[in-house]
C-alpha cells in the first residue's frame, strides 16, 4: 500500500502545528521589518543632516572649486595658519580640515594635499574629494600648457556600442545587467532554500530518531516512502512559512508606513524623482524597462520550477539520509562539507564565470553537472542557452535525484535504526551494501 500521501500529510501539519515553528514564522518578519524601519529611520535622520567641510587652499589654486550641495557644504578658510584652521575646524563640527599647502609648482600640489579628522573619513567622502581635485589641477595644468580645455570637453564623444546577434536580435549593456541579476537572483534564492530548510529537514529526521518514534513508523512504511514523504511535507512547511512571511512583511510595512511616518520606500522614492528630472538617468530607466522585457520570461520561469525543484529534492534527499545517519547534530559536522562545497563552488562559478563567459568551457560544463546545475543552469539560461542544453541538463540532474533517493534510502533504512554508534564513511558504504 502506498503510504506517501499519508507520510507527507503527517509531516506537514507535524511541522506547521510546532510551536517553535509557529513563533519563528510570526517573529521573522517582524524583526526583520523592525531592522529594515531602524536602518530606514536612522537613514532619513542622516539625509537631514549636512556634513560640513573645512577648506584651507595656501596653493590658491583649489579654494573655488568646491560648491555647496544638500548634503554637503565646504567651510573655505583664508589668511590663516594650519594650527588655527584645525581649531577651527573642531570648534564648528566639521568633518574634518582639507589642506592644501603652497607647493613650488603645480605639479608638486599632488603631493601636499592632506585631510585632517577626528575620526577617519569615509571611502566615499575621500574618494569625491579627490575626483574634485584631480579635475580642477588637470584643467590648471592643461591651460598653463597652452591647452583650450573648452576645445578639448567639446571634441569629447561617448561612444555607446550597439550589439546585435547575427540573427538579427538587438542587444545591450542593459540587457546583459539585466540577465545578471535574473540569474543571480534566481540562484541565489535556490542556495538559500537549501540550505534553511535541508537544514530543517536533517534535523526532522535526528528529532524523530532519537524519540524512538521511528521504530514504530518504519514498521509498517517503506524506508524510501517515509524519507520522500519527510522531504516532501518538509518543503511543503517551508514554502507554506515563506508565503506567510511575504503576507506579513507587506502588511507590517503598510501599516509602520502609516502608523510611523517611516517611509521604507524614501531612498527609492527619492532616486526615482531624480530619475524623472534627469532625461539622460530616465533614458537608462527606460533601457532597463525594455531589457526586462527582452529576458525570456517563459523560458526563465519554467526552468527556474524545473530547476529549483530537482536542485532542491537532490540536496534533501542527501540531508536526510545523514539526519539518519547521526544520533545528534554535533556529529553531521563531518558529512556536511561534501554537500556544501558543490553549492558554494556552484554560487562562485556562477557569480565569477559566467559573468565573464556564460557560454565557455567552464561555464556550461558546470551546468551539467547535477550537483552544480541547479544554480549555474539558472545563471547561464538568461543569456541565451539552447533548449538542448537545458532538457539534457534537466535530464540529467532528474536521473541523479532517482539515484540519490535510491542511494540515501539505503542509508536511511539502516541509519534509521542504529543507535550508540558514530558513523564514519566506511560505515555508511557497508550499509548501502546491505
Amino acid at each position: 500500500m502506498n503510504h506517501l500521501p499519508l507520510i507527507i500529510k503527517r509531516e506537514y501539519l507535524t511541522k506547521v502545528k510546532n510551536k517553535s515553528f509557529i513563533v519563528m514564522t510570526i517573529l521573522s518578519p517582524i524583526i526583520m521589518i523592525a531592522l529594515i524601519s531602524v536602518v530606514a529611520y536612522l537613514s532619513q535622520l542622516n539625509n537631514d543632516k549636512v556634513r560640513v567641510i573645512t577648506v584651507l587652499d595656501e596653493s590658491g589654486f583649489v579654494k573655488n572649486t568646491f560648491e555647496n550641495t544638500e548634503r554637503t557644504s565646504y567651510h573655505v578658510l583664508e589668511n590663516m595658519s594650519l594650527t588655527d584652521a584645525k581649531n577651527v575646524a573642531k570648534e564648528t563640527g566639521s568633518v574634518g580640515l582639507l589642506h592644501v599647502d603652497k607647493p613650488h609648482s603645480i605639479d608638486d600640489v599632488s603631493s601636499h594635499i592632506k585631510f585632517y579628522s577626528e575620526e577617519s573619513p569615509s571611502l566615499s567622502l575621500i574618494s569625491d574629494l579627490e575626483s574634485k581635485l584631480e579635475h580642477k589641477l588637470t584643467e590648471i595644468k592643461l591651460q598653463e600648457n597652452g591647452v583650450d580645455v573648452a576645445m578639448i570637453n567639446a571634441s569629447k564623444i561617448h561612444v555607446n556600442i550597439a550589439q546585435e546577434s547575427f540573427a538579427g536580435e538587438k542587444t545591450s549593456k542593459t540587457d546583459s545587467v539585466m540577465k545578471l541579476a535574473f540569474g543571480g537572483a534566481a540562484g541565489y534564492l535556490l542556495f538559500m532554500f537549501i540550505i534553511i530548510y535541508g537544514n530543517m529537514i536533517m534535523r526532522s529526521v535526528i528529532e524523530e530518531k532519537t524519540s524512538r518514534i521511528i521504530e514504530v513508523i518504519i514498521s509498517s512504511v517503506k524506508p524510501i516512502q517515509l524519507m520522500l514523504g519527510k522531504i516532501i511535507g518538509t518543503s511543503l512547511a517551508g514554502i507554506t512559512q515563506f508565503v506567510i512571511w511575504l503576507i506579513i512583511g507587506g502588511i507590517l510595512l503598510s501599516l509602520i508606513s502609516m502608523l510611523f511616518g517611516v517611509n521604507i520606500q524614501t531612498p527609492q522614492q527619492d532616486m526615482m524623482q531624480q530619475t524623472m528630472a534627469n532625461p539622460e538617468l530616465n533614458m537608462q530607466v527606460q533601457d532597463f524597462i525594455n531589457a526586462f522585457y527582452h529576458l525570456p520570461l517563459t523560458n526563465l520561469i519554467i526552468a527556474f520550477i524545473l530547476f529549483f525543484i530537482g536542485g532542491y529534492l537532490l540536496y534533501s534527499s542527501f540531508y536526510a539520509a545523514i539526519g539518519a545517519a547521526v544520533d545528534n547534530e554535533t556529529d553531521t559536522q563531518q558529512f556536511m562539507l561534501p554537500i556544501i562545497m558543490p553549492l558554494i563552488l556552484a554560487v562562485y562559478i556562477g557569480f565569477f564565470t559566467v559573468i565573464e563567459d556564460p557560454h565557455g568551457a567552464v561555464s556550461t560544463i558546470f551546468s551539467f553537472i547535477p550537483l552544480t546545475s541547479p544554480v549555474v543552469m539558472l545563471m547561464r539560461i538568461p543569456f541565451g542557452v539552447p533548449l538542448w542544453q537545458q532538457l539534457v541538463s534537466l535530464l540529467i540532474l532528474i536521473a541523479t535525484f532517482m539515484f540519490t533517493v535510491w542511494f540515501a534510502a539505503k542509508i536511511y533504512r539502516v541509519g534509521i535504526l542504529m543507535y550508540g554508534k558514530k558513523p564514519t564513511y566506511k560505515e555508511l558504504i557497508k550499509w548501502i551494501k546491505y
